[in-house]
Protein backbone atom coordinates (compact mmCIF):
# COMPACT_ATOMS: atom_id res chain seq x y z
CA UNK A 1 0.00 0.00 0.00
CA UNK A 2 1.51 3.31 -1.07
CA UNK A 3 1.52 6.36 1.15
CA UNK A 4 -0.89 8.11 -1.20
CA UNK A 5 -3.56 5.46 -0.80
CA UNK A 6 -6.12 6.04 1.90
CA UNK A 7 -6.53 3.16 4.29
CA UNK A 8 -9.99 1.65 4.58
CA UNK A 9 -11.56 3.19 7.74
CA UNK A 10 -12.56 -0.28 8.90
CA UNK A 11 -8.94 -1.41 8.77
CA UNK A 12 -7.89 1.69 10.71
CA UNK A 13 -10.43 0.70 13.32
CA UNK A 14 -8.97 -2.80 13.25
CA UNK A 15 -5.52 -1.35 13.88
CA UNK A 16 -6.72 0.53 16.95
CA UNK A 17 -8.44 -2.60 18.26
CA UNK A 18 -5.34 -4.72 17.76
CA UNK A 19 -3.13 -2.28 19.61
CA UNK A 20 -5.22 -2.96 22.70
CA UNK A 21 -5.16 -6.68 21.88
CA UNK A 22 -1.35 -6.54 21.72
CA UNK A 23 -1.09 -4.71 25.04
CA UNK A 24 -3.40 -7.16 26.79
CA UNK A 25 -1.84 -10.34 25.41
CA UNK A 26 1.81 -9.45 24.81
CA UNK A 27 1.40 -10.43 21.16
CA UNK A 28 2.74 -8.87 18.00
CA UNK A 29 -0.03 -7.87 15.62
CA UNK A 30 -0.65 -6.50 12.16
CA UNK A 31 -3.52 -5.96 9.75
CA UNK A 32 -3.62 -7.00 6.07
CA UNK A 33 -5.90 -5.47 3.47
CA UNK A 34 -7.96 -7.44 0.92
CA UNK A 35 -4.93 -7.65 -1.38
CA UNK A 36 -2.77 -9.17 1.34
CA UNK A 37 -0.68 -6.04 1.89
CA UNK A 38 0.20 -4.94 5.40
CA UNK A 39 -1.62 -1.83 6.66
CA UNK A 40 1.20 0.52 7.76
CA UNK A 41 -0.62 2.34 10.58
CA UNK A 42 -0.28 -0.52 13.03
CA UNK A 43 2.72 -2.23 11.49
CA UNK A 44 5.10 0.61 12.26
CA UNK A 45 3.80 0.89 15.83
CA UNK A 46 3.72 -2.68 17.04
CA UNK A 47 5.15 -5.18 14.61
CA UNK A 48 8.16 -4.07 12.62
CA UNK A 49 10.63 -3.64 15.47
CA UNK A 50 10.19 -7.28 16.56
CA UNK A 51 9.31 -8.90 13.24
CA UNK A 52 11.35 -12.07 12.83
CA UNK A 53 10.22 -12.33 9.21
CA UNK A 54 12.27 -9.21 8.44
CA UNK A 55 15.19 -10.61 10.43
CA UNK A 56 14.86 -13.80 8.41
CA UNK A 57 14.96 -11.79 5.17
CA UNK A 58 18.03 -9.79 6.28
CA UNK A 59 19.81 -12.96 7.35
CA UNK A 60 19.37 -14.40 3.86
CA UNK A 61 20.51 -11.20 2.19
CA UNK A 62 17.06 -10.14 0.99
CA UNK A 63 16.45 -6.40 0.49
CA UNK A 64 14.18 -4.91 3.15
CA UNK A 65 12.78 -1.38 2.68
CA UNK A 66 13.50 1.14 5.42
CA UNK A 67 9.95 2.46 5.13
CA UNK A 68 6.99 0.22 4.68
CA UNK A 69 5.55 1.61 1.42
CA UNK A 70 5.19 -1.74 -0.33
CA UNK A 71 4.86 -5.33 0.94
CA UNK A 72 8.21 -6.31 2.37
CA UNK A 73 9.95 -8.89 0.13
CA UNK A 74 10.33 -11.43 2.88
CA UNK A 75 10.60 -15.14 2.08
CA UNK A 76 7.76 -15.54 4.58
CA UNK A 77 5.29 -13.64 2.39
CA UNK A 78 3.98 -16.75 0.67
CA UNK A 79 3.44 -18.50 3.99
CA UNK A 80 1.42 -15.63 5.47
CA UNK A 81 -0.66 -14.96 2.37
CA UNK A 82 -1.44 -18.65 2.04
CA UNK A 83 -2.58 -18.73 5.67
CA UNK A 84 -4.79 -15.68 5.13
CA UNK A 85 -6.38 -17.34 2.12
CA UNK A 86 -7.09 -20.44 4.19
CA UNK A 87 -8.65 -18.37 6.96
CA UNK A 88 -11.15 -16.63 4.72
CA UNK A 89 -11.76 -19.84 2.77
CA UNK A 90 -12.82 -21.61 5.95
CA UNK A 91 -14.31 -18.56 7.68
CA UNK A 92 -12.41 -18.89 10.92
CA UNK A 93 -9.12 -18.68 12.75
CA UNK A 94 -6.10 -20.29 11.10
CA UNK A 95 -3.04 -21.15 13.18
CA UNK A 96 0.34 -22.05 11.69
CA UNK A 97 4.04 -22.26 12.52
CA UNK A 98 7.08 -21.08 10.60
CA UNK A 99 10.26 -23.19 10.23
CA UNK A 100 11.89 -21.18 13.04
CA UNK A 101 9.18 -22.35 15.44
CA UNK A 102 7.22 -19.08 15.61
CA UNK A 103 3.46 -19.40 15.96
CA UNK A 104 1.11 -17.23 13.91
CA UNK A 105 -2.67 -16.97 13.86
CA UNK A 106 -4.92 -15.05 11.50
CA UNK A 107 -8.66 -14.32 11.14
CA UNK A 108 -10.59 -12.79 8.19
CA UNK A 109 -12.77 -9.66 8.14
CA UNK A 110 -15.88 -9.52 5.95
CA UNK A 111 -18.16 -6.65 4.92
CA UNK A 112 -21.40 -7.55 3.16
CA UNK A 113 -20.08 -11.09 2.67
CA UNK A 114 -16.94 -9.81 0.89
CA UNK A 115 -13.41 -10.40 2.17
CA UNK A 116 -12.04 -7.04 3.34
CA UNK A 117 -8.85 -7.87 5.23
CA UNK A 118 -7.28 -10.04 7.88
CA UNK A 119 -5.87 -9.75 11.40
CA UNK A 120 -2.57 -11.42 12.18
CA UNK A 121 -0.99 -12.21 15.52
CA UNK A 122 2.38 -13.66 16.60
CA UNK A 123 5.15 -13.11 19.14
CA UNK A 124 5.56 -16.57 20.69
CA UNK A 125 7.62 -19.63 19.94
CA UNK A 126 6.22 -23.12 20.12
CA UNK A 127 7.94 -24.63 23.15
CA UNK A 128 7.44 -28.14 21.74
CA UNK A 129 9.32 -27.31 18.53
CA UNK A 130 13.07 -27.49 17.91
CA UNK A 131 13.91 -24.39 15.85
CA UNK A 132 17.41 -25.49 14.93
CA UNK A 133 17.13 -24.67 11.24
CA UNK A 134 16.00 -21.67 9.23
CA UNK A 135 13.66 -22.02 6.19
CA UNK A 136 16.54 -22.98 3.91
CA UNK A 137 17.36 -25.97 6.07
CA UNK A 138 20.79 -24.76 7.22
CA UNK A 139 21.68 -24.60 10.92
CA UNK A 140 21.20 -21.26 12.67
CA UNK A 141 24.68 -20.30 13.90
CA UNK A 142 24.85 -16.48 14.03
CA UNK A 143 25.04 -15.49 17.72
CA UNK A 144 23.18 -12.21 17.17
CA UNK A 145 20.36 -13.95 15.32
CA UNK A 146 20.18 -16.73 17.91
CA UNK A 147 20.03 -14.20 20.75
CA UNK A 148 17.15 -12.40 19.07
CA UNK A 149 15.41 -15.68 18.39
CA UNK A 150 15.73 -16.83 21.99
CA UNK A 151 14.53 -13.49 23.33
CA UNK A 152 10.96 -14.34 22.39
CA UNK A 153 8.80 -16.09 24.98
CA UNK A 154 7.55 -19.59 24.37
CA UNK A 155 3.93 -20.68 24.74
CA UNK A 156 2.01 -23.91 25.02
CA UNK A 157 -0.48 -24.84 22.25
CA UNK A 158 -3.38 -24.12 24.63
CA UNK A 159 -2.31 -20.48 24.97
CA UNK A 160 -1.87 -20.07 21.21
CA UNK A 161 -5.35 -21.51 20.67
CA UNK A 162 -6.85 -19.06 23.17
CA UNK A 163 -5.06 -16.12 21.53
CA UNK A 164 -6.31 -17.24 18.12
CA UNK A 165 -9.90 -17.54 19.34
CA UNK A 166 -9.72 -14.08 20.93
CA UNK A 167 -8.42 -12.63 17.64
CA UNK A 168 -11.34 -14.29 15.81
CA UNK A 169 -13.75 -12.56 18.20
CA UNK A 170 -12.13 -9.25 17.26
CA UNK A 171 -12.48 -10.04 13.55
CA UNK A 172 -16.13 -11.01 13.90
CA UNK A 173 -16.91 -7.81 15.80
CA UNK A 174 -15.39 -5.77 12.97
CA UNK A 175 -17.28 -7.61 10.22
CA UNK A 176 -20.70 -6.43 9.16
CA UNK A 177 -23.52 -7.08 6.71
CA UNK A 178 -24.25 -10.70 7.62
CA UNK A 179 -24.18 -11.83 11.22
CA UNK A 180 -24.06 -15.51 10.20
CA UNK A 181 -21.50 -15.29 7.41
CA UNK A 182 -18.66 -16.80 9.43
CA UNK A 183 -20.90 -19.68 10.39
CA UNK A 184 -21.93 -20.18 6.75
CA UNK A 185 -18.34 -20.21 5.51
CA UNK A 186 -17.25 -22.67 8.18
CA UNK A 187 -20.25 -24.90 7.55
CA UNK A 188 -19.66 -25.00 3.80
CA UNK A 189 -15.96 -25.73 4.24
CA UNK A 190 -16.75 -28.70 6.47
CA UNK A 191 -19.32 -29.97 3.97
CA UNK A 192 -16.86 -29.77 1.08
CA UNK A 193 -14.18 -31.56 3.09
CA UNK A 194 -16.57 -34.45 3.76
CA UNK A 195 -17.77 -34.49 0.15
CA UNK A 196 -14.23 -34.52 -1.24
CA UNK A 197 -13.34 -37.43 1.04
CA UNK A 198 -16.41 -39.38 -0.14
CA UNK A 199 -15.50 -38.78 -3.80
CA UNK A 200 -11.93 -39.94 -3.14
CA UNK A 201 -13.27 -43.16 -1.64
CA UNK A 202 -15.28 -43.82 -4.79
CA UNK A 203 -12.24 -43.06 -6.95
CA UNK A 204 -10.25 -45.64 -5.02
CA UNK A 205 -13.06 -48.19 -5.10
CA UNK A 206 -13.87 -47.68 -8.78
CA UNK A 207 -10.65 -46.74 -10.61
CA UNK A 208 -10.71 -46.06 -14.34
CA UNK A 209 -11.94 -49.13 -16.16
CA UNK A 210 -14.01 -50.48 -13.27
CA UNK A 211 -17.76 -50.19 -13.78
CA UNK A 212 -19.61 -47.91 -11.33
CA UNK A 213 -22.99 -49.32 -10.20
CA UNK A 214 -24.74 -45.98 -10.71
CA UNK A 215 -26.97 -43.82 -8.58
CA UNK A 216 -27.29 -45.23 -5.00
CA UNK A 217 -31.08 -45.75 -4.95
CA UNK A 218 -31.08 -47.31 -1.50
CA UNK A 219 -29.51 -44.17 -0.07
CA UNK A 220 -32.69 -42.17 -0.62
CA UNK A 221 -34.74 -44.52 1.54
CA UNK A 222 -31.98 -44.52 4.16
CA UNK A 223 -32.01 -40.72 4.09
CA UNK A 224 -35.76 -40.61 4.63
CA UNK A 225 -35.45 -43.10 7.46
CA UNK A 226 -32.83 -40.92 9.13
CA UNK A 227 -35.05 -37.86 8.76
CA UNK A 228 -38.04 -39.66 10.23
CA UNK A 229 -36.18 -40.50 13.37
CA UNK A 230 -34.75 -36.98 13.63
CA UNK A 231 -31.14 -38.06 13.06
CA UNK A 232 -29.64 -35.00 11.37
CA UNK A 233 -26.05 -36.23 11.40
CA UNK A 234 -26.93 -39.57 9.79
CA UNK A 235 -29.07 -37.73 7.26
CA UNK A 236 -26.26 -35.39 6.28
CA UNK A 237 -23.82 -38.28 6.03
CA UNK A 238 -26.15 -40.16 3.66
CA UNK A 239 -26.71 -36.98 1.66
CA UNK A 240 -22.94 -36.67 1.25
CA UNK A 241 -22.82 -40.21 -0.16
CA UNK A 242 -25.58 -39.36 -2.66
CA UNK A 243 -23.85 -36.18 -3.82
CA UNK A 244 -20.49 -37.94 -4.04
CA UNK A 245 -22.02 -40.59 -6.31
CA UNK A 246 -23.51 -37.89 -8.54
CA UNK A 247 -20.23 -35.98 -8.75
CA UNK A 248 -18.23 -39.13 -9.40
CA UNK A 249 -20.50 -40.47 -12.15
CA UNK A 250 -21.28 -37.08 -13.73
CA UNK A 251 -18.06 -35.03 -13.61
CA UNK A 252 -18.47 -31.53 -14.95
CA UNK A 253 -22.24 -31.87 -15.47
CA UNK A 254 -23.38 -29.33 -12.91
CA UNK A 255 -26.80 -28.66 -14.42
CA UNK A 256 -27.64 -32.37 -14.36
CA UNK A 257 -26.56 -32.66 -10.72
CA UNK A 258 -28.63 -29.56 -10.00
CA UNK A 259 -31.67 -31.23 -11.57
CA UNK A 260 -31.19 -34.39 -9.54
CA UNK A 261 -30.92 -32.27 -6.39
CA UNK A 262 -34.31 -30.70 -7.18
CA UNK A 263 -35.72 -34.16 -7.79
CA UNK A 264 -34.40 -35.26 -4.41
CA UNK A 265 -36.05 -32.32 -2.65
CA UNK A 266 -39.40 -33.11 -4.27
CA UNK A 267 -39.11 -36.82 -3.47
CA UNK A 268 -38.29 -36.26 0.19
CA UNK A 269 -40.95 -33.61 0.72
CA UNK A 270 -43.67 -35.75 -0.88
CA UNK A 271 -42.65 -38.90 0.92
CA UNK A 272 -42.39 -37.12 4.25
CA UNK A 273 -45.64 -35.19 3.93
CA UNK A 274 -47.58 -37.83 5.78
CA UNK A 275 -45.30 -37.51 8.78
CA UNK A 276 -45.61 -33.77 9.26
CA UNK A 277 -47.68 -32.69 12.19
CA UNK A 278 -51.07 -31.10 11.61
CA UNK A 279 -50.83 -27.42 10.75
CA UNK A 280 -47.35 -27.69 9.22
CA UNK A 281 -48.44 -28.52 5.66
CA UNK A 282 -48.47 -24.90 4.45
CA UNK A 283 -45.17 -24.13 6.13
CA UNK A 284 -43.60 -27.25 4.61
CA UNK A 285 -44.81 -26.28 1.12
CA UNK A 286 -43.28 -22.83 1.48
CA UNK A 287 -40.01 -24.33 2.75
CA UNK A 288 -39.97 -26.81 -0.11
CA UNK A 289 -40.48 -24.07 -2.71
CA UNK A 290 -37.75 -22.00 -1.07
CA UNK A 291 -35.31 -24.94 -1.18
CA UNK A 292 -36.00 -25.55 -4.87
CA UNK A 293 -35.49 -21.87 -5.67
CA UNK A 294 -32.18 -21.85 -3.77
CA UNK A 295 -31.00 -24.91 -5.71
CA UNK A 296 -31.98 -23.30 -9.01
CA UNK A 297 -30.03 -20.16 -8.07
CA UNK A 298 -26.97 -22.03 -6.73
CA UNK A 299 -23.91 -21.38 -8.89
CA UNK A 300 -21.62 -24.09 -7.55
CA UNK A 301 -21.53 -27.49 -5.91
CA UNK A 302 -20.55 -25.71 -2.70
CA UNK A 303 -23.75 -23.63 -2.64
CA UNK A 304 -25.94 -26.54 -3.75
CA UNK A 305 -24.49 -28.83 -1.07
CA UNK A 306 -25.18 -26.24 1.60
CA UNK A 307 -28.82 -25.84 0.52
CA UNK A 308 -29.36 -29.60 0.70
CA UNK A 309 -27.69 -29.89 4.10
CA UNK A 310 -29.84 -27.11 5.51
CA UNK A 311 -32.88 -28.84 4.00
CA UNK A 312 -31.97 -32.08 5.76
CA UNK A 313 -31.78 -30.24 9.09
CA UNK A 314 -35.16 -28.61 8.49
CA UNK A 315 -36.89 -31.81 7.45
CA UNK A 316 -35.41 -33.76 10.34
CA UNK A 317 -37.13 -31.30 12.64
CA UNK A 318 -40.47 -31.19 10.81
CA UNK A 319 -40.96 -34.71 9.44
CA UNK A 320 -42.09 -37.21 12.02
CA UNK A 321 -39.29 -38.20 14.35
CA UNK A 322 -38.89 -41.58 15.97
CA UNK A 323 -37.56 -39.84 19.06
CA UNK A 324 -40.01 -40.12 21.91
CA UNK A 325 -42.64 -42.16 20.02
CA UNK A 326 -44.07 -45.48 21.08
CA UNK A 327 -42.30 -48.63 19.93
CA UNK A 328 -39.53 -46.72 18.17
CA UNK A 329 -37.13 -49.68 18.14
CA UNK A 330 -39.83 -51.98 16.76
CA UNK A 331 -40.63 -49.64 13.91
CA UNK A 332 -36.95 -49.27 13.07
CA UNK A 333 -36.65 -53.07 12.83
CA UNK A 334 -39.62 -53.24 10.50
CA UNK A 335 -38.37 -50.43 8.28
CA UNK A 336 -34.97 -52.11 7.98
CA UNK A 337 -36.68 -55.43 7.16
CA UNK A 338 -38.76 -53.81 4.41
CA UNK A 339 -35.68 -52.12 2.98
CA UNK A 340 -33.90 -55.45 2.72
CA UNK A 341 -36.84 -57.58 1.53
CA UNK A 342 -39.07 -55.32 -0.58
CA UNK A 343 -38.38 -57.52 -3.63
CA UNK A 344 -40.53 -60.36 -2.26
CA UNK A 345 -44.01 -60.68 -0.83
CA UNK A 346 -44.24 -59.37 2.73
CA UNK A 347 -47.45 -59.74 4.73
CA UNK A 348 -48.69 -57.53 7.54
CA UNK A 349 -48.35 -60.51 9.89
CA UNK A 350 -44.68 -60.98 8.92
CA UNK A 351 -43.96 -57.34 9.64
CA UNK A 352 -45.88 -57.52 12.93
CA UNK A 353 -43.85 -60.58 13.96
CA UNK A 354 -40.65 -58.63 13.24
CA UNK A 355 -41.92 -55.81 15.44
CA UNK A 356 -42.94 -58.15 18.28
CA UNK A 357 -46.48 -56.74 18.31
CA UNK A 358 -49.81 -58.27 17.43
CA UNK A 359 -50.91 -57.67 13.83
CA UNK A 360 -53.93 -55.42 14.68
CA UNK A 361 -51.94 -53.35 17.17
CA UNK A 362 -48.94 -53.09 14.83
CA UNK A 363 -51.21 -51.91 12.01
CA UNK A 364 -52.64 -49.16 14.22
CA UNK A 365 -49.25 -48.03 15.54
CA UNK A 366 -47.66 -48.11 12.08
CA UNK A 367 -50.32 -45.85 10.56
CA UNK A 368 -50.24 -43.44 13.52
CA UNK A 369 -46.49 -43.06 13.53
CA UNK A 370 -45.66 -43.38 9.81
CA UNK A 371 -48.56 -41.33 8.51
CA UNK A 372 -49.77 -44.08 6.13
CA UNK A 373 -50.85 -47.69 6.35
CA UNK A 374 -48.48 -50.61 5.95
CA UNK A 375 -49.44 -51.60 2.39
CA UNK A 376 -49.22 -48.00 1.15
CA UNK A 377 -45.79 -47.57 2.69
CA UNK A 378 -44.53 -50.81 1.12
CA UNK A 379 -45.96 -49.95 -2.29
CA UNK A 380 -44.35 -46.53 -2.19
CA UNK A 381 -40.99 -48.07 -1.36
CA UNK A 382 -41.33 -50.45 -4.31
CA UNK A 383 -42.35 -47.65 -6.67
CA UNK A 384 -39.26 -45.66 -5.67
CA UNK A 385 -37.04 -48.65 -6.35
CA UNK A 386 -38.76 -49.28 -9.67
CA UNK A 387 -38.50 -45.65 -10.79
CA UNK A 388 -34.73 -45.79 -10.37
CA UNK A 389 -34.48 -49.02 -12.35
CA UNK A 390 -36.55 -47.44 -15.12
CA UNK A 391 -34.15 -44.48 -15.08
CA UNK A 392 -30.86 -46.28 -14.69
CA UNK A 393 -31.30 -49.64 -16.48
CA UNK A 394 -32.62 -51.25 -19.67
CA UNK A 395 -34.48 -54.00 -17.80
CA UNK A 396 -37.89 -54.90 -19.19
CA UNK A 397 -41.03 -53.85 -17.31
CA UNK A 398 -41.70 -57.43 -16.31
CA UNK A 399 -38.16 -57.82 -14.96
CA UNK A 400 -38.47 -54.60 -12.96
CA UNK A 401 -41.88 -55.67 -11.63
CA UNK A 402 -40.44 -58.96 -10.41
CA UNK A 403 -37.32 -57.45 -8.88
CA UNK A 404 -39.36 -54.89 -6.93
CA UNK A 405 -41.87 -57.31 -5.40
CA UNK A 406 -44.92 -56.72 -7.62
CA UNK A 407 -47.09 -59.76 -8.38
CA UNK A 408 -47.09 -59.14 -12.14
CA UNK A 409 -46.51 -56.42 -14.71
CA UNK A 410 -50.17 -55.40 -14.77
CA UNK A 411 -50.27 -54.81 -11.01
CA UNK A 412 -46.94 -53.02 -11.22
CA UNK A 413 -48.26 -50.64 -13.87
CA UNK A 414 -51.41 -49.89 -11.88
CA UNK A 415 -49.60 -49.16 -8.61
CA UNK A 416 -46.84 -47.20 -10.33
CA UNK A 417 -49.34 -44.94 -12.08
CA UNK A 418 -51.27 -44.39 -8.83
CA UNK A 419 -48.15 -42.99 -7.18
CA UNK A 420 -46.48 -41.15 -10.06
CA UNK A 421 -49.35 -40.27 -12.40
CA UNK A 422 -47.52 -42.01 -15.26
CA UNK A 423 -47.34 -45.56 -16.53
CA UNK A 424 -43.91 -47.18 -16.18
CA UNK A 425 -43.40 -47.08 -19.94
CA UNK A 426 -44.29 -43.39 -20.21
CA UNK A 427 -42.14 -42.58 -17.16
CA UNK A 428 -39.14 -44.23 -18.81
CA UNK A 429 -39.78 -42.53 -22.16
CA UNK A 430 -40.29 -39.13 -20.58
CA UNK A 431 -37.30 -39.34 -18.25
CA UNK A 432 -35.02 -40.78 -20.91
CA UNK A 433 -34.53 -37.26 -22.27
CA UNK A 434 -34.51 -35.39 -18.97
CA UNK A 435 -30.77 -35.02 -18.88
CA UNK A 436 -30.68 -33.22 -22.22
CA UNK A 437 -33.83 -31.19 -21.52
CA UNK A 438 -32.69 -30.13 -18.07
CA UNK A 439 -29.31 -29.04 -19.40
CA UNK A 440 -30.99 -26.62 -21.78
CA UNK A 441 -33.00 -25.08 -18.96
CA UNK A 442 -29.94 -23.76 -17.17
CA UNK A 443 -27.87 -20.79 -18.25
CA UNK A 444 -24.33 -20.84 -19.52
CA UNK A 445 -23.39 -18.85 -16.42
CA UNK A 446 -24.31 -21.90 -14.38
CA UNK A 447 -22.04 -24.09 -16.50
CA UNK A 448 -19.21 -21.59 -16.15
CA UNK A 449 -19.47 -21.85 -12.39
CA UNK A 450 -19.15 -25.61 -12.19
CA UNK A 451 -17.07 -26.65 -9.22
CA UNK A 452 -16.02 -30.25 -9.46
Amino acid sequence: MSKNEKTNPLLVKACNMLLNYAKATGSMVCVHDAGGQVVPEIYEMSFSSRNMCLECARRQGKPVPEELTEPFPSPCDVMHLSAIRESYRYGGSYTYRCPLGFMFWTSPIYVQSSFTGALLGSGFRDDTYNAAHHPGGEPVTEPEFLDKLNSFPSARPEKIKALAELLLICAESLSSGNEHYYETIRRRAQQQTRLAAAVRELEQKYPQGVSFPGYPMDKERQLLSALRRGDQEAGKSILTDILAALLFSNPGEYSYIQFRAIELVVLLSRTGAGGIAAGYEKNQLETNNSNIKCIEEAKSIEELTDVLNVMVEQMAEQIFSFQGVRHAAALRRVERHLQENFHRKISLKEAADISGLSAPYFSTIFKEEMGENFSSYLNQLRVEKASRLLWETDLSLSEIAGSCGFEDQSWFSKIFKNYTGLSPGRYRAQNGGIKEISDSNFSNDCRDNIKK
